[in-house]
């Protein structure tokens, strides 16, 4: 019998392949491949063929989508994928957990959150005065692809199995409605198609704005990709102190495709993310966020 993940896993790949975000053009070249580097549509190309027979996909023969569409597109999937696992999780994490696509909901900003609200207004003070914008810049901002968050508490919940709050404490505490407070950041998401050099850097300065201008409670910071070369990978995945982890889209064809039409250092590299837990596949993703 097949279980919630496996199937959710299982349709993200298929929604990959309807929508053309993961496509192969008429040369045989993949959608998320380096059209420069042999190694990325060697590789790219042979998870695309594993997919295809393994778990029955059809892959489109089809040009790449350009712009920022296709990175909206598996913005869009990985948020799908985490509505269908993450919020039924409710025996492990239970809450009335929300999960948006940021670039699909202008009204909901990062200073809506808790940690954050603060920067709502150094961003007006910023807007209002030239000389404080010069002293501090835009770098406190930060934008990320995918939220998850969960409606505050009401007191009769709290209070469900015995008393636990009163009007004589826990006045300040963010997760009690009664308080006022704005909803708690639980995790921010990253999704990237692919991992160039400057994407990488991007999702990189997200982490960090996330982690230095936080107020309370740091939120999970990952990051979800679909890039094929394990180089690009260590790029962002190797270290501490930034990012959670990082999680492949099919981290299990990566591994393969890689032993298979991959170098030697491709395969070390690989296996130094792999042991190391800085590089998981898609499927672990709902239960960390657990954690």
């Amino acid at each position: 019998m097949k279980t919630l993940i496996e199937n959710a896993r299982y349709e993200f790949h298929k929604q990959l392949f309807t929508t053309n975000t993961l496509t192969v053009n008429n040369k045989g070249v993949a959608s998320n491949a380096d059209t420069s580097s042999i190694p990325s549509k060697k590789i790219s190309k042979r998870i695309i063929d594993i997919l295809v027979k393994e778990q029955k996909h059809d892959v489109n023969i089809a040009e790449k989508i350009l712009g920022q569409t296709l990175g909206k597109q598996f913005e869009l999937l990985t948020m799908n994928f985490l509505n269908n696992t993450f919020p039924m999780l409710q025996n492990i994490r239970p809450g009335d957990w929300h999960i948006l696509q940021l670039g699909n909901n202008n009204r909901l900003k990062t200073s809506d959150f808790e940690q954050y609200e603060h920067l709502a207004y150094l961003n007006e003070l910023t807007a209002e005065n030239a000389r404080l914008a010069a002293v501090l810049g835009n770098d406190y901002l930060v934008a990320p692809d995918v939220v998850i968050y969960k409606d505050l508490l009401d007191d009769d919940v709290i209070n469900n199995i015995q008393p636990v709050v009163n009007d004589n404490v826990c006045k300040m505490t963010a997760i009690r409605k009664v308080n006022g407070g704005k909803p708690v950041l639980h995790a921010s998401v990253s999704a990237k198609f692919t991992m160039r050099s400057d994407r990488a850097q991007n999702s990189r300065t997200e982490a960090l704005n996330l982690i230095r201008n936080r107020k309370g409670h740091l939120p999970h910071i990952v990051v979800v990709t679909a890039e094929p070369l394990p180089g690009r990978l260590a790029s962002l995945a190797l270290g501490t102190g930034d990012i959670d982890c990082m999680y492949h889209f099919a981290l299990y064809e990566l591994i393969r495709a890689v032993e298979e039409v991959g170098s030697e250092d491709a395969c070390e590299m690989l296996d130094t993310l792999v042991k190391g837990k800085r590089l998981k596949d898609i499927s672990d993703l709902p239960l960390d966020l657990a954690v």
